[in-house]
This record gives structure tokens, C-alpha cells and sequence, in this order.
């Protein structure tokens, strides 16, 4: 069995594309997260109290792995759907949140969102995943690495089907470009090349 790249999304400061198709375009530069959700009309109030980077990894997934009234993943057994994100800043933007409070109380809600991996947990909370999870800190997408975690993942370690990619948020730039690996005969071929390719699209 092959394993392929079912589906991508890449959503910037330009366009939220899926699949190479522009599904959201226009002056994404002033958008907000929140605006986005909105645009989007999803439906789950604990987005609004995630911080920066949970929230575009979150729209970056929801956006992915939406198909129709459906999901990617129905029909797979959450136990065997794993995560593996990377990101240069990580939690950069709640941390500096977060010190400041530490002036007088330092704030509880914040902390909760001071490790980067977080993100992969809400995710997981959204969908119910329950598979192997990755969370790596590097200074671009390194498609090599992805590659090697999650080829394993479905390799070797029983996992059916595997999130990856990408996320970085700080400020009012992001970049979130997500992958839906699977084991398959059919689609793009999984490699650290394609992932790249679509990547740079």
C-alpha cells in the first residue's frame, strides 16, 4: 500500500487555497483569525479563547479536513490518526503575553498556551484523534523531517492516516499549510519533494 497526499490546504497572508484551488482570497493581509472563522461560518466557541498560533493551525485543519457535510477522516479509527506540525516560533506571541502578567498574576489562561505543542491538542480535542503526535521547532518546513516522522508513523507505528505540515503565526503574518496523509494506491505521492512542491504553490 502507497502512501499519498490526499488532500493539502496553504492559507497565508494571500489566500487560503485547498487542494490548489483558491477557496478564500481579497485582502487577507487585514484579516484577523477571528474574521476568517467568521467568513468560514464554523462553529465552535472555545476558538475565540485559543491563542494566535492554536487558531490558525485550527482554521488551517478545520479548512483541510472539511469535505462537504463530512470529514476526511470519517471511517478511520481515531486511534490511528496522528499529528506531526512543525513551526518556527512556536508560542512566541502568548509568551510575550504571558511575561507581562507575571508583573502582578500571572494569568492562568495564558500559561496553558506557553508550549507550542498545544496546538496539535486542540486540534485533537476538535476531531478526537487519538494517534501518535509530533511537535517540532525549526526555522522553515522541513519537508525532509515531516517526511521521516510521519512516513514512519504510518510505516512502522500502526498509524492509517496522518495531519502534517506546517504553521507559523505571529503578529498579523501566518503561514499554514497542512497535508492528509494516508495509506492508498490512488492520489500524489508522499515524499518530501511533493510536500515541498505543494508547499511552494
Amino acid at each position: 500500500m502507497n502512501l499519498v497526499i490526499d488532500h493539502f490546504v496553504h492559507l497565508d497572508n494571500k489566500a487560503l487555497v485547498k487542494d490548489g484551488r483558491p477557496s478564500l482570497t481579497g485582502a487577507l493581509p487585514v484579516y484577523t483569525a477571528e474574521e476568517v472563522y467568521r467568513i468560514m461560518q464554523y462553529n465552535y466557541p472555545k476558538f475565540f479563547k485559543m491563542d494566535l498560533l492554536c487558531k490558525w493551525a485550527w482554521l488551517g485543519a478545520e479548512a483541510l479536513l472539511t469535505n462537504g457535510d463530512s470529514y476526511l477522516y470519517n471511517g478511520i479509527d481515531k486511534t490511528k490518526i496522528g499529528v506531526v506540525l512543525s513551526t518556527a516560533s512556536g508560542c512566541l506571541d502568548v509568551d510575550r503575553k504571558y511575561l507581562e502578567t507575571t508583573g502582578s498574576i500571572a494569568s492562568p489562561a495564558l500559561f496553558v498556551y506557553t508550549l507550542p505543542n498545544i496546538m496539535l491538542g486542540e486540534i485533537c480535542i476538535r476531531h478526537g484523534f487519538k494517534g501518535e503526535q509530533s511537535c517540532m521547532v525549526s526555522g522553515n518546513f522541513n519537508t525532509e523531517e515531516t517526511f521521516f516522522w510521519v512516513n514512519d508513523l504510518l510505516q512502522n507505528r500502526g498509524m492509517e492516516a496522518c495531519l502534517c505540515g506546517w504553521v507559523e503565526a505571529v503578529g498579523d503574518k501566518h503561514d499554514v499549510c497542512l497535508f492528509w496523509v494516508r495509506k492508498n494506491n490512488k492520489g500524489t505521492t508522499f515524499s518530501a519533494a511533493n510536500l515541498q512542491q505543494l508547499y511552494d504553490i
